[in-house]
């Protein structure tokens, strides 16, 4: 996902969370298709009013001790239809318990939101986003040709995608536990969206998203395709998904798009003052790490290497200001609190040490 924020806003956390980088609109706004660059431009001035008009949704760090775990709990959904338009939440078309609507996107999203909520409350005990059985809210349908969705620090919206870059961004399941986690995030660690912090931000979004995808297909980690946004590019689009978490810098290669930009490794760690500091960029290199040690211990992803990227997310310790060293530490005490010194701890300090990061 990609938030973007006033730069005076980057410390509070009041970040307006999008799918699709700037960066990423910038280079297709720039394309000799008239139709698809003024699509791009289209999106990013949308993105840019949002942003302007948006409510600042404070919210104050909470520890895990302050969000007891439920063993049952039922989720409120509400699914809007913007209509094409940017006001919302626009028209409300399905609430929770209604059957299906003839409105595939509707659809989509209301069962999107659904996982996101059973994985958080069957695996880690949570009663959704804020812990607290906080409403559930979506608007599909938002502006026309509109290349995005986002998190808006209080609801969840959907473009259609403009049908020649990118299709309609309820299609994948990921995306929207991907940007359902910023609030998670925002009610937990809160990490600042600049640098490191950022792109760790934006990582467990990445690794959430795609445990939320994992579990509702019943995937174990060597089953999952571990590719984030699969089903978002148009057909004539060379690549798979937005990003790869197995292959960081795989995940598409198109002459309009451009190459995948992530690094696996410290190695190629990129430096920039663009993305708030690369955190789209650089998050690649702790996705690979959950990546690496959720497949050296097998099984169910969520189970074990999920846990302890849970308990390090909500467990109090993790500063605004973390950086992907601080996050290694936390997970390899993390392990050892809940499983002891034994596979767990080895597999995921060796999983930091293969992408450079030190963890102690």
């Amino acid at each position: 996902m990609t938030a973007t924020t006033d730069p005076h806003d980057s410390d509070s956390g009041h970040v307006f969370c999008t799918i699709i980088p700037p960066h990423l609109l910038d280079h297709l706004s720039q394309s000799d298709n008239a139709r698809r660059a003024e699509a791009a431009r289209r999106t990013l001035d949308v993105d840019a009013q949002a942003r302007t008009r948006r409510h600042d949704f404070a919210v104050a760090t909470k520890r895990a001790s302050l969000v007891a775990p439920v063993a049952d709990a039922n989720p409120e959904r509400t699914v809007y239809d913007a209509q094409h338009r940017t006001t919302l939440p626009g028209k409300k078309v399905r609430t929770e318990g209604q059957q299906q609507v003839q409105d595939v996107s509707v659809n989509r999203a209301y069962n999107g939101l659904g996982a996101t909520f059973e994985l958080y409350l069957k695996v880690y005990g949570r009663d959704s986003i804020d812990g607290h059985g906080l409403p559930l809210h979506a608007s599909v349908h938002y502006d026309r040709e509109y290349n995005n969705a986002f998190w808006d620090g209080k609801q969840m919206v959907f473009g259609d995608g403009d049908g020649d870059i990118f299709l309609d961004f309820t299609i994948p399941v990921d995306v929207i536990g991907h940007e359902l986690t910023h609030g998670v995030t925002q009610h937990t660690a809160n990490l600042r969206y600049q640098g490191q912090s950022g792109a760790l931000n934006e990582s467990c979004s990445d690794v959430f998203g795609s445990l939320i995808k994992q579990y509702s297909l019943h995937q174990r980690a060597d089953e999952a395709d571990w590719l984030i946004g699969v089903g978002l590019l148009a057909p004539d689009v060379e690549g798979e998904a937005l990003r790869s978490m197995k292959a960081p810098g795989t995940a598409y290669d198109d002459d309009v798009l451009g190459k995948d930009p992530q690094p696996a490794t410290m190695d190629d760690y990129v430096d920039t003052e663009e993305d708030q500091g690369g955190v789209h960029i650089n998050s690649g290199i702790p996705n690979h790490a959950f990546y690496l040690f959720a497949t050296e211990l097998g099984g169910y992803a969520w189970e074990k290497a999920g846990q302890i990227w849970y308990d390090v997310l909500t467990g109090g310790d993790l500063t605004k200001t973390a950086t992907f060293a601080d996050f290694a530490r936390l997970t390899v005490a993390a392990a050892g609190e809940r499983f002891g010194q034994g596979a767990e701890h080895d597999a995921v300090v060796k999983a930091w040490s293969q992408v450079g990061v030190p963890t102690s």
